[in-house]
């Protein structure tokens, strides 16, 4: 058995310095995308937001951007736990398109959905932190920033706090 595997990213993931807080192994392979899903902010989280999801549409020209990341096997307890598997979010392989070919690819897809939710507005600037710090496409990054999201009811939230920590120290503010 390999030593680490490769874990796609597309949401607060994204943010190597959020994902290596999770993982320390995890480094940056490369960045690509998935066809036939569409990136939403459906994943029903315990704080009330919504968090990013792959909802599958089956058309061709849907895809969700994201970026690579080998980790080791470790560590993946961690990212489970982090990612709530099997209580709100799904493993899933997927063949990931980069410019050097097609890649398989673990990748979490939530299991609990409500259209209703938005994401908070730090959580939201993690995942645009994540896509411009990988130089992914100014096109899918203007997506991202129009995304609807609404304040945080609880301003010091551990989690709030904590990623408004990782967007100071790394200068990127939506």
């Amino acid at each position: 058995m390999a030593e680490r595997f490769l874990y796609f990213a597309y949401g607060s993931n994204m943010l190597t310095r959020r994902l290596q807080a999770r993982t320390p192994s995890a480094r940056v392979h490369n960045i690509g995308y998935v066809t036939q899903y569409r990136l939403t902010f459906f994943k029903a989280s315990d704080d009330r937001s919504g968090k990013c999801d792959m909802e599958r549409t089956g058309n061709a020209g849907d895809r969700v951007d994201g970026v690579l990341f080998w980790i080791d096997w470790a560590e993946k307890p961690a990212l489970d736990e982090a990612e709530r598997l099997g209580r709100g979010y799904s493993e899933a392989t997927l063949e990931v398109l980069t410019d050097s070919g097609t890649e398989t690819a673990l990748a979490y897809i939530a299991s609990e959905t409500d259209p209703s939710r938005r994401p908070y507005h730090w959580y939201k600037a993690l995942v645009v932190a994540g896509a411009v710090e990988h130089g992914l496409s100014a096109h899918y990054i203007r997506r991202l920033r129009a995304v609807d999201s609404q304040a945080d009811p609880m301003p010091n939230r551990r989690t709030k706090r904590a990623a408004e920590a990782a967007l100071e120290a790394i200068r990127i503010v939506d």
